[in-house]
């Protein structure tokens, strides 16, 4: 592999997968020895308590000790064992570079896109700036150039963490985050978007506690449950979403009135383009990325999703939380 940074943040976990396949051929190779070594060393053990099993044969015999030869063949075993281990070590070596090659492209990948979308980004937020000095304050014009902006902002944010990921950095730590602001930042955002499908969005808070995740982190959870509920709500449907705490976690439910979950198993909706075999009302059978990257914000956050319910009359989603210290 090469010297690049990429390959350099995936050698620590290439070298412990490497470790533990080597581990694990030298194990079953070490088992089969000993194996060996014991019944030969019970079939010695026979013989020389029972020399008459062979007693009918004159052909000419080599006698040796029995100690002697035990220690002979635990030597033999220890060296077949350490060939194994070697030999293991090199196989898993091999094994796994296709692997590191494969991760640095990855890496490579998100690495060049992230960069290549920062100057466009910073680009669309300055000509945002411009067009808000030339338009009235008080107008819709002004109010969606604000939400345009704010969106430019959390694209930003999203494409950074992805660069960070990319070249193994850490990034900045969880900061508390009012999940009842970012809520309703989420459902404003929204808004039009629920207008246009004739569904309405509301939401609920009863005095949950700051959580410890990213800010856009959670904002992008919360835009992942908030649309599959409108992909799955019908014209004159409602999306309610609720705050709350449940011991020393935030709560996060979201609600729609859709026609349930059915044709796949709870488990498997927050998987990669999972699919029902019963369409919605809607036609939908794929439930996409968006409720799989809801799941992977919320682990990597020490929270869960779940489904709370589901049915004819809709279903309810639960996010939880860490609470901040």
């Amino acid at each position: 592999m090469s010297s690049s940074s990429a390959p350099h943040a995936d050698t620590p976990q290439l070298r412990r997968a490497a470790i533990t396949v080597a581990i694990r051929i030298a194990a079953a190779i070490a088992l089969m020895v000993i194996a060996v070594i014991i019944a030969a060393a019970i079939y010695m053990l026979y013989l020389s308590h029972h020399p008459d099993v062979s007693a009918t044969d004159t052909s000419t015999r080599v006698y040796v000790e029995s100690n002697d030869m035990l220690k002979a063949m635990v030597v033999a075993g220890f060296a077949g064992i350490v060939a194994a281990g070697a030999i293991g070590w090199l196989s898993a070596r091999s094994a796994i570079r296709p692997l590191g090659q494969a991760l640095e492209l990855q890496r490579r990948f998100v690495q060049d896109a992230s960069h290549e979308l920062r100057t466009p980004l910073t680009i669309l937020d300055a000509r945002v700036q411009l067009a808000q000095h030339k338009v009235d304050p008080e107008t819709d014009a002004a109010r969606l150039l604000g939400q345009i902006r704010v969106d430019t902002a959390a694209l930003s944010a999203t494409v950074q963490e992805l660069l960070l990921a990319a070249t193994g950095g850490g990034g900045a730590p969880a900061e508390p985050v009012d999940i009842a602001a970012v809520v309703e930042d989420v459902l404003a955002d929204l808004g039009d978007m629920a207008s246009s499908l004739g569904i309405r969005l509301e939401s609920v808070h009863n005095g949950a506690p700051p959580a410890r995740i990213l800010s856009n982190s959670l904002r992008r959870a919360v835009l992942g449950l908030v649309d599959n509920a409108l992909n799955h709500t019908p014209r004159g449907g409602s999306i309610t979403v609720s705050t709350g705490k449940a011991g020393h976690t935030a709560l996060i439910s979201v609600t729609d009135t859709g026609t349930g979950i059915s044709g796949i198993d709870r488990t498997r909706v927050f998987d990669r383009f999972a699919h029902t075999t019963e369409p919605s009302e809607g036609g939908r059978r794929s439930y996409g990325l968006g409720l799989a990257l809801v799941r992977e914000i919320a682990v990597a956050a020490g929270g869960t999703i779940e489904i709370s319910s589901t049915g004819p009359h809709g279903t309810t989603m639960i996010l939880t939380l860490p609470k901040a210290r």
